[in-house]
């Protein structure tokens, strides 16, 4: 009963509670993001730019006419005048993260192994264009991962040939619908896959299926308030709430579950400003359309799933996984001890993970 119970609550928190407010001053920016020159929040970032090192150089370009902003991260050798080229890699973001925090880690780590690595924003978040802000629509992020593509393909130091792709969370499942068709991505990885459509859904752990008809409810009301300009949010981040309580709703939840995680890293270690958490109500009439299972049997590249072992989301890695029946040449990789978001920033977690990809990319690309 307790365990019941325990997925009940978190499926309603992740699903998100209803927020209608303006987005400015949701949330205090972070001491590292305002100390950093580029922003970065995650351990042994880059703080300037080197010879000899990884380099790191911000980016815009357009993906159907909407501004995307992103970091591109340029390995130690890198030199515009040699006749040396590189293999590509884009990283994807989780659901309501930025650039600048586990995506940008990932991508300096790569950078580190000898890949050009691209980490954007998503359009309606962050520092790129689109309105309204915080839209999450499926088709959306995936034609990001597309762009991050189109992108490293003008690049006269990437080999075009030689592109890969890793996302993160809910950027894992976006990352592996875009291999599903974009066969310009020559192998594909994921971290934590979060199948955002899936949960949005049918609640977190599948525990909510009966409230489909309320949230799709919820969700056209939103869109109709929309067109009188008030834009409703939903997010698993309390607005405005403070470092105590913060840790005050940190402690009535489970250690190591993604919801307990997510208020450590976003809303405290790792926090940043355009990181919210959030995303708009009305999403939800397109997010639970999607589905990252539905097509998974169309990815014929190499395939690469990485995730915790103690993760509480590790069902849609196994479930997706499983599901990938179109190609021979995949690997799914657990992280022992480690829970969904202890993979973005734990040291050995994380050098666990960049071992594993830079086989698996080394190999394949």
């Amino acid at each position: 009963m307790k365990k019941s119970i325990t997925k009940k609550i978190l499926a309603a928190l992740l699903i998100g509670g209803i927020m209608t407010m303006g987005m400015s001053g949701q949330m205090t920016e972070a001491a590292r993001a305002q100390e950093n020159p580029f922003g970065l929040v995650y351990q042994n970032a880059i703080e300037k730019n080197e010879p000899g090192k990884v380099n790191i150089k911000p980016v815009e370009y357009e993906v159907e006419g909407i501004k995307v902003a992103a970091n591109l991260y340029l390995p130690a050798d890198y030199d515009e005048k040699s006749s040396k080229i590189y293999p590509g890699v884009t990283v994807a973001h989780p659901n309501g993260g930025s650039k600048e925090q586990v995506a940008g880690l990932y991508a300096q780590k790569l950078a580190e192994l000898g890949y050009i690595a691209l980490a954007c924003d998503a359009r309606y978040q962050g520092e790129s264009g689109g309105e309204p802000r915080l839209r999450d629509y499926p088709s959306n992020r995936i034609e990001d991962v597309s762009g991050m593509v189109d992108y490293l393909s003008t690049l006269p130091k990437v080999d075009k040939s030689r592109i890969g792709s890793l996302g993160i969370c809910g950027g894992g499942g976006y990352t592996l619908a875009a291999a599903q068709t974009d066969k310009r991505i020559k192998a594909v990885a994921a971290l934590s896959m979060f199948n955002s459509g899936r949960v949005r859904r049918n609640g977190f752990l599948d525990a909510d299926i009966k409230g489909i008809p309320a949230r799709l409810k919820r969700a056209t009301e939103a869109r109709d308030k929309a067109l009188q300009g008030e834009i409703v949010y939903e997010g698993f981040l309390p607005p405005n709430s403070t470092d105590e309580q913060l840790r005050a709703k940190m402690a009535e939840l489970p250690e190591n579950t993604l919801y307990r995680d997510g208020i450590e890293y976003y809303g405290l270690s790792h926090r940043h400003p355009n990181a919210t958490g959030s995303y708009t109500t009305e999403s939800f009439i397109k997010l639970m359309a999607f589905d990252v299972e539905d097509r998974m049997d169309l990815i014929d590249q190499p395939l690469l799933m990485i995730a915790g072992e103690k993760a509480d989301t590790l069902y849609m890695t196994n479930d997706a996984y499983g599901k990938a029946t179109g190609t021979n040449n995949k690997e799914l990789f657990l992280i022992d001890g480690a829970s969904h978001i202890r993979t973005y920033w734990v040291p050995e977690y994380v050098d666990q993970a960049i071992k594993k990809l830079g086989d698996f990319f080394s190999k394949n690309l």
